[in-house]
């Protein structure tokens, strides 16, 4: 595969059969478990690229593909949350992991929202970074043209194509424009995180996968991700939260963490400066940080 990233010795990457469908995960580690959900259009091993080994130095990860994703199998389905979250469920069930810590990011942060909404048994402590659901988001001209037909493919084939022909370097520039933040793009988009992703939008099925789950949360009558803003029930969480995000994110706005935190009993906040929609990878030493005092707490 193009620039397959080997699991560090800790960790351990495989196939594994869930029913049918064939899902690649990431685990490893000893301890209490914690479960990784990536947001969209990445993959568990791309998204938590700088947190994984770290955790599983003091506990036991999971940080599987959402199907449509990563190196998981890309069926046809009805791909949007309720879909992700009962993949989770069958995911955990599979694992024998009866409760975890679960992590999520972006898209990620709304599944793991919901698996503590509808199944709270399942979750001992939650962590959300820059989550979808916790406002209305700010609406990006990209995510309106995916919902048009035709439009959306079109938009998908001339980003596999740029990615294939466009120097990194430029790359890094025109993505500069969009994280929110001054993070250095040569480390947080590094050659090997370019060769991913070009695996990524290669794979038979991913823009079929992607086109779905966005069209699933926009549409003409509501803005991307509205209809699934929960803030009005999260007085029902009552697992201990930990809110991570970045302060120049200019999806989620910090606003969206800062009322949260106010709303959630046993919750706490942590904002990243200097980072903007994904602090994970643009500054992982702090989010590790922030991360492993709330596990271990």
């Amino acid at each position: 595969m193009i620039g397959f990233r080997r699991a560090p010795k800790a960790l351990r990457g495989g196939m594994l059969h869930m029913g049918s469908l064939r899902v690649h995960h990431t685990h490893g580690g000893r301890g209490t478990p914690v479960l990784f959900i990536h947001g969209l259009g990445t993959s568990g091993y791309i998204e938590w690229r700088f947190n994984l080994e770290p955790t599983a130095a003091r506990h036991r990860i999971y940080a599987p593909d959402l199907p449509g994703f990563g190196r998981s199998e890309k069926p046809r389905a009805r791909y949007g949350i309720p879909y992700f979250t009962r993949f989770i469920e069958r995911y955990m069930d599979g694992r024998g992991l009866r409760q975890a810590a679960v992590v999520g990011a972006s898209l990620g942060g709304r599944i793991a929202l919901e698996l503590a909404l509808t199944e709270p048994q399942r979750v001992s402590k939650l962590v959300l970074v820059n989550s979808l659901g916790l406002g209305r988001p700010a609406i990006h001209l990209t995510y309106g043209l995916m919902t048009l037909p035709r439009v959306g493919e079109t938009v998908m084939k001339v980003a596999r194509d740029a990615l294939n022909w466009v120097p990194a370097p430029v790359i890094r520039r025109v993505a500069g424009r969009y994280v929110g933040a001054s993070v250095d793009l040569s480390r947080t988009m590094d050659d090997r995180y370019l060769d991913n992703l070009r695996e990524l939008y290669a794979a038979e099925g991913y823009h079929d996968a992607y086109l779905a789950t966005v069209r699933s949360l926009v549409s003409p009558r509501a803005l991307f991700g509205a209809q699934y803003d929960v803030s009005d029930r999260l007085h029902e969480i009552k697992v201990p939260l930990q809110l991570i995000w970045g302060a120049d994110d200019p999806l989620f706005p910090v606003a969206h963490a800062t009322r949260a935190h106010a709303l959630v009993e046993h919750s706490r906040l942590a904002v990243i400066e200097g980072a903007g929609h994904t602090p994970q990878a643009e500054r992982p030493e702090e989010f590790n940080r922030v991360l492993h005092t709330f596990l271990d707490s």
